[in-house]
């Protein structure tokens, strides 16, 4: 078995774990740093928001146009009093986005990039944009985007509980507001692909926390009849017996987003591949670590403000504690009595404080088929007489 086979295995069976609850303030400062970064570069950038947003003209030059990237940016800007993007393609030729032009605009901006590239402006690709487009587009996205976290809380409000919903809301919004933030921080076009990314990722992620969601449930559902472990020891119980899985699944599907993002959109020069390879990137990495360190401490923090369990977890941790002064393991039973969950003891063995032995559990009786040994003495020497 290979070594993460093996650590896995570890995990699951609880011979080793990583505490990801006792640590759980780590995770929070870590992600408010992350979102923080986030919102500061969304205030003091913004986002670069693509023609389909904003309205323009996107123009395609022919294969190896013999003008630099500078010089059609340059063009383009005089031409049009807007600021002009550039982005050179994979076959050589240019594609350059001006936004806010009109019609006429929009043909004055295409003679004077024909002219510098001495070819026919008919030969030069030309696509006008309007914003409604955008606008219809970025309102549908909303209301589907709305409806489906509306949904996703009812369902996992009826599957689990609502602190669970309360949680993976969290770590939604979580992923979405630094997926944004890189967008901000890097200056990338926000473009339909990455609408598209961004609704993707929300999936994704929803779908790992639900997977943790569920091993954390199975371990914490009988937390009150048990007094050896506290409803955070169960519950990170259940977040490691998913961690490999977890990880596993977003390092195969971050392979492929890689592979769009660095390849095909950095050396090969794909457009929209960039668009959508970006938000899928930084989505399913925020999702891991939302799905792992976020969203089981939330609940374990809204869970543990009950009274109930807070009542019992500060008798597990009185029990725990006076184990320790008596230099007792987990393991030890002890001598006045073990009401661990395990009341038969690890291998099915009776422990001495078994109700049939205490003092004061009533009379002790005889297992059918024995007698007492005073009786059969007694009979045996009235026959010997």
């Amino acid at each position: 078995m290979s070594r993460i086979g093996s650590f896995g295995a570890r995990l699951y069976s609880g011979e080793t774990a990583v505490d990801f609850i006792g640590r759980r303030k780590i995770w929070y400062a870590i992600s408010l740093l992350m979102i923080a970064i986030s919102l500061g570069g969304l205030g003091f950038k913004g986002l670069t928001m693509g023609v389909e947003f904003q309205g323009g003209a996107v123009f395609t030059t022919p294969a190896d146009p013999g003008l630099s990237v500078e010089e059609a940016r340059s063009t383009a800007q005089s031409a049009s009093g807007s600021d002009a993007r550039v982005q050179k393609l994979g076959n050589g030729a240019l594609r350059i986005t001006v936004t806010g032009l009109d019609t006429e605009t929009s043909g004055e901006t295409r003679e004077a990039l024909a002219e510098d590239l001495g070819i026919p402006a008919e030969r030069l690709d030309a696509e006008l944009v309007g914003p409604s487009w955008g606008e219809q587009m970025t309102s549908k996205a909303l209301t589907g985007m709305v409806i489906f976290l509306v949904l996703v809380s009812v369902y996992l409000a009826i599957a689990f509980e609502w602190r669970m919903a309360v949680a993976a809301l969290v770590a939604l919004v979580h992923d979405l507001v630094i997926t944004v933030g890189v967008y901000a921080i890097v200056g990338f076009e926000v473009t339909p692909g990455t609408v598209v990314g961004l609704l993707t990722i929300l999936g994704y992620s929803l779908y790992d926390t639900v997977v943790v969601f569920d091993k954390v449930n199975e371990k914490t559902k009988t937390a009150s009849h048990q007094s050896r472990y506290t409803y955070g020891d169960l519950a990170n119980q259940g977040l490691n017996a998913t961690l490999v899985r977890s990880v596993n699944t977003s390092v195969v599907a971050l392979l492929p987003v890689a592979g769009l993002l660095f390849i095909g959109a950095g050396l090969l020069g794909g457009g929209m591949l960039k668009d959508i390879a970006l938000s899928l990137f930084v989505g399913l990495t925020a999702g891991t670590y939302s799905s792992i360190m976020l969203a089981t401490p939330v609940v374990v923090e809204l869970k543990t403000r009950e009274p109930d369990v807070a009542e019992h977890d500060r008798r597990v941790l009185a029990k725990r504690a006076r184990r320790a002064e008596r230099g007792l393991t987990e393991d030890d039973p002890e001598e006045s009595g073990d009401d661990s969950a395990d009341p038969v003891g690890r291998l099915g063995r009776s422990r001495p404080d078994d109700d049939s032995t205490r003092v004061g559990a009533g009379p002790v009786v005889a297992p059918r088929g024995t007698r007492p040994a005073s009786r059969v003495r007694g009979r045996s020497s009235e026959k010997r007489r």
